[in-house]
C-alpha cells in the first residue's frame, strides 16, 4: 500500500476588477486511486505580494495586473473608503 499526497491549482478565475481567485486541490492517493480530496481557496488583489503563490497563478497575475488595472482597483478601494 502506497499513499501519496499531491497539491495542484485546479481553478483560476479573474474578476472584472482584477482580483484573482484560485483553488488548490489536495488529493490523497492510494496505489494510484484517489481516496480523499480537499480544497483551499485564495484571492489576490491587484499589486499584492505574490511570495509563496504558485507559479501558474503568478503568471496570470503578472499578465492581468497592468498599470491601468492596478490604478483602477486602487481608485475603487479609495472611493469605498476601505
Amino acid at each position: 500500500m502506497s499513499l501519496t499526497k499531491t497539491t495542484a491549482v485546479d481553478q483560476i478565475t479573474v474578476q472584472e476588477n482584477g482580483i484573482v481567485l484560485y483553488r488548490e486541490a489536495t488529493r490523497i492517493m492510494e496505489d494510484g486511486n484517489q481516496i480523499s480530496q480537499t480544497y483551499h481557496r485564495s484571492s489576490l488583489t491587484p499589486a499584492q505580494d505574490l511570495t509563496k503563490v504558485p507559479a501558474n497563478v503568478v503568471a496570470i497575475c503578472n499578465t492581468v495586473w497592468t498599470a491601468e488595472v492596478i490604478a483602477a482597483y486602487q481608485a475603487q478601494v479609495a472611493a469605498q473608503g476601505v
